[in-house]
């Protein structure tokens, strides 16, 4: 186990920029309880030990993942409304509840569950550069105890595979496929952060495990739970989603370069440099979309193909007016300007 790093920020360092000590500061704007609970930076300092907990898990980081699941869903076709204002013969009430309450119960697997398991065991590991780039995160900080943050992880890691077998058992699953989704996603979220492997010190295996991890993984487990994983495209275009994913994720990369570079974490934006990064970037999300179209067009859903394609267009623009002149300023609203209009490009992949 490494030795913590202590935070000093009156020492003369190269490394530590304003956003820094911004970081380590609450915000302003009378944001600062809000950002402590759902876990970004600017947070308010606090005593709660459950809001603690809760800021280690990061509900903002939910989102992605309960929505993937939402796909999933959509994907299998076998998705029912409680009264579909579309299909007369889709107003089952109760058939429609239950489905509402299994699409519920996947989402608590892949949100609070297996992504709260997954940021705060990243916590846990990075707790030394969190010394360096995010001072005010609860571990680095010292506001929760070591001892804690075990506890926390194994609970939210146990309920969540418990979760999983207990989906798998109300689809009547006789292969328990979420049950395995979770135990694949749990390990890789694990050699994501952990020694030995720990594949974040590699940019192109950190981003795309996270790409993956956060698009593929919460596709399969809606469609699991609703239908069955057994063609193909169900497996080439979550994956193929994955490499647009990979490109989300070096902008994470972009706020922490320095911090990596001191401790040696050879994340893409380390190793390109933040130009050659911000270009791997953009060209993974586009040409990635722009494949899926193709894919579209070929098996006759033009307007599933013309709908992906009228939303790839806002997330160039903003790449070309967030991204490429700033990534490290403008990391959070090209993630909050463009990924709305990717994640919906996805649901109208598996609706097609």
């Amino acid at each position: 186990m490494s030795t913590r790093t202590k935070f000093n920020p009156s020492r003369s360092s190269p490394l530590l920029s304003k956003d820094d000590f911004q970081g380590a500061e609450e915000a302003t704007d009378g944001s600062a309880g809000l950002r402590q609970l759902v876990g970004i930076k600017g947070g308010s300092k606090t005593d709660n030990i459950w809001a603690i907990r809760l800021q280690l898990t990061k509900p903002v980081t939910w989102i992605p993942l309960v929505w993937g699941v939402m796909c999933g869903a959509a994907a299998s076709g076998n998705y029912h409304w409680i009264w579909n204002p579309f299909d007369p013969s889709d107003r089952d009430v109760m058939l429609g509840l239950t489905d509402a309450a299994k699409g519920f119960g996947a989402m608590i697997l892949a949100g609070p569950f297996l992504t709260g398991y997954t940021q705060t065991i990243n916590d846990w590991y990075d707790r030394d550069i969190d010394a360096i780039n995010e001072p005010n995160r609860p571990i680095p900080s010292g506001a929760i105890s070591e001892g804690q943050v075990i506890a926390q992880i194994w609970f939210l890691l146990l309920g969540g595979l418990l979760c999983g077998y207990g989906l798998d058992v109300w689809a009547g699953h006789e292969f328990p496929s979420v049950l395995l989704l979770s135990i694949f996603g749990s390990f890789i979220s694990y050699i994501y952060s952990a020694p030995p492997l720990k594949l974040k010190m590699n940019g192109w295996q950190g981003s795309f495990a996270l790409g993956a991890s956060y698009i593929s993984l919460p596709w399969w487990c809606g469609q699991a739970v609703f239908g069955e994983l057994d063609r193909p495209v169900y497996w080439i275009l979550p994956i193929l989603y994955s490499i647009a994913g990979l490109g989300i994720a070096i902008v994470n990369d972009f706020k922490s370069i320095e911090g990596d570079k001191e401790l040696g974490l050879n994340s893409l934006p380390v190793a390109f440099g933040i130009d050659g990064a911000k270009y791997i970037c953009a060209g993974s999300i586009s040409v990635t979309q722009l494949g899926v179209a193709a894919y579209m067009a070929s098996i006759g859903e033009t307007n599933y193909a013309l709908a992906l394609l009228a939303l790839l267009v806002p997330q160039v623009y903003f790449q070309l007016t967030l991204l490429f002149p700033d990534p490290i300023a403008n990391d959070v609203k090209f993630q909050g300007a463009s990924q709305p209009f990717f994640v919906f490009g996805i649901l109208a992949t598996a609706l097609g």
